[in-house]
C-alpha cells in the first residue's frame, strides 16, 4: 500500500546553461513537501557540463 504524505518529487533544471548555450542538459530529481514549500525550489547545485555550481529551478 502507498504512503499517504505531502512530499512529491520535482525536477530541478539548471538555468545558466540554457541562457549560454552550451550543449546537454543538468538535471537533479529531488522531493520536497508541499505543504511547507508552496513556492517552487530554487537550489545551488553542480553542473557538470559547465563544470562549476549553478542555481538550479523546479519544473513542472
Amino acid at each position: 500500500m502507498a504512503k499517504k504524505g505531502n512530499r512529491v518529487q520535482v525536477i530541478l533544471e539548471c538555468t545558466e546553461q540554457k541562457e549560454s548555450g552550451v550543449p546537454g542538459m543538468s538535471r537533479y530529481i529531488t522531493t520536497k513537501n508541499k505543504k511547507n514549500t508552496t513556492e517552487r525550489l530554487e537550489l545551488k547545485k553542480f553542473n557538470p557540463h559547465m563544470r562549476k555550481v549553478t542555481v538550479h529551478k523546479e519544473i513542472k
